[in-house]
C-alpha cells in the first residue's frame, strides 16, 4: 500500500451521534493535523452517518458496517488507513490539541519503537475531569516493558500511535474477545515491540458510563487474556515476574467475583492468587477479601427477594 498520508486515525462508534462529533472536533483541533480521518459507522441507528456528513463533509471519510462489535470496527479501519502512523480514538473520548504532534515527534526521535503512549485525563458523563491515568505509574521505563505491561495491561485506545509496521506484524484486534480487547492488543504489541511514553495528559477519556467497561464478563476475559500472554511470555520473561502478573490478575479479579457475589469463581481466583503470589504482604492482602465477602453475602440476605 502506498503510504500517501503521514497520520491516520480511527474512529468506530455506535449510536454516539452527538458525542462522536466531539471526538472528531478534537482530532480536527490538533496543532499538527491528521490527514486522514475514518469513522467506523458499526450500525448506528440514531443518524450518525447523516449528522457527520452534514456536520463534517468530506474532512472525514465515513464507512457504514453492519453491527459487529468494536474490535470488528477497528479492525476495519486499520485496513482502510494509509498512514505512516495510525492512531485510535474511541468515539467518547477526546484529544488534546497537541496530541497528534507531541507523539510524531517523539516516534520521528525513537525510530526503533513501535508505539508510544501518554497519560489520560479521566472524565464523567458530563465531561468533568476527576482524575489523572499516569503512564509511568505502569511504565516505569521506555523499551521492551512486556513485564510491566503484564502487570497492569490498561491500553486506553484513545492514548496510543503506532507505526505501521506493528499493525502489519501483530495484525488487529481479536474479534473473539467481548471486552479485554485493548488488554489482549497491548500485551501483543508489547511482546513484539518497544513501547515509550510522552509523561503529559493528550487525551481525556470518558468513564462510567455506557462502555464496555462495565459489563460483568470483563472479569472473565481480563482473566483468559493474561492467561494466554503469560503462556506466550514463558522463557522471555522471567518466572517470577510472569507469577507476579498472573497473582495480580487473579486477585483484582477474585474481588470483582466477589463484588458480583460470583462465589465458586472469587475462591478458585483467590486461591489461584495465593499460589502465584511471591510477595508475602501481596497474599497477606488476600485475607481482606473474606469481610468483603462477609459483607455482601450478608446484604444479599437482608436484600428483599
Amino acid at each position: 500500500m502506498a503510504l500517501d498520508v503521514e497520520v491516520s486515525v480511527i474512529i468506530p462508534t455506535y449510536n454516539r451521534r452527538e458525542l462522536v462529533q466531539r471526538a472528531i472536533a478534537s482530532v480536527l483541533s490538533q496543532t499538527r493535523p491528521v490527514e486522514e480521518i475514518i469513522v467506523i459507522d458499526d450500525g448506528s441507528d440514531d443518524g450518525t452517518g447523516e449528522a457527520l456528513a452534514q456536520a463534517f463533509g468530506d474532512r472525514v471519510r465515513c464507512v457504514r458496517q453492519a453491527n459487529a462489535g468494536v474490535s470488528a470496527a477497528r479492525n476495519h479501519g486499520l485496513r482502510l488507513a494509509r498512514g505512516r502512523f495510525i492512531a485510535l480514538l474511541d468515539s467518547d473520548d477526546e484529544w488534546l490539541p497537541e496530541k497528534t504532534q507531541r507523539q510524531v515527534a517523539w516516534l520521528d526521535a525513537h525510530p526503533g519503537f513501535g508505539m508510544v503512549l501518554c497519560d489520560v485525563m479521566r472524565m464523567d458523563a458530563q465531561h468533568r475531569e476527576f482524575d489523572r491515568f499516569r503512564r509511568r505509574e505502569q511504565l516505569p521505563e521506555d523499551g521492551r516493558v512486556l513485564k510491566w505491561v503484564l502487570l497492569n495491561p490498561a491500553l486506553a485506545p484513545a492514548s496510543m500511535m503506532m507505526r505501521r509496521e506493528v499493525y502489519e506484524s501483530v495484525g488487529g484486534f481479536d474479534e473473539s474477545l467481548p471486552t479485554g480487547e485493548d488488554l489482549d492488543y497491548h500485551l501483543r504489541i508489547a511482546a513484539r515491540w518497544p513501547i515509550g511514553v510522552v509523561d503529559e495528559p493528550l487525551v481525556r477519556a470518558m468513564r462510567g458510563h455506557d462502555g464496555l467497561s462495565s459489563l460483568a464478563r470483563t472479569y472473565d476475559d481480563y482473566v483468559r487474556v493474561i492467561e494466554r500472554a503469560v503462556a506466550q511470555a514463558s522463557g522471555t520473561v522471567a518466572r517470577e515476574d510472569l507469577d507476579r502478573a498472573l497473582a495480580r490478575a487473579y486477585a483484582r479479579n477474585a474481588r470483582g467475583m466477589v463484588l458480583l457475589r460470583r462465589w465458586p469463581d472469587a475462591w478458585r481466583l483467590a486461591r489461584a492468587a495465593w499460589r502465584h503470589e511471591p510477595d508475602a504482604s501481596a497474599r497477606a492482602s488476600l485475607l481482606g477479601l473474606a469481610p468483603l465477602a462477609a459483607r455482601r453475602a450478608l446484604a444479599a440476605l437482608r436484600s428483599p427477594s
